[in-house]
């Protein structure tokens, strides 16, 4: 089983409506799986935030991929997990 991370793309972001120093946005990430031989590529759309305040916008980006990269951290970490082998 193999899951890995093909593209990063951060789609919008602005500031919150309520929240008030908080941005947020979506990250579409291009995923490539492996399981039981067979191959599959997915696009997956994740909400992202980041309590930077007023930054410029390359430092806005940043915060809000590296949300993105952590969300999928957690996910890879569930996914990868060896699956359970029946006896023979």
């Amino acid at each position: 089983m193999s899951f890995e991370v093909v593209r990063c793309q951060l789609l919008h972001f602005g500031p919150h409506r309520t929240i008030k120093g908080r941005l947020t946005g979506a990250v579409r990430v291009r995923i490539r799986e492996s399981l039981m031989g067979n191959l599959t590529e997915y696009d997956l759309d994740l909400p992202v935030k980041s309590d930077c305040g007023i930054v410029p916008h390359e430092q806005a980006r940043t915060a809000l991929l590296t949300h993105a990269a952590h969300q999928l951290n957690k996910l890879k970490a569930r996914h990868t997990s060896h699956l359970p082998v029946a006896a023979e």
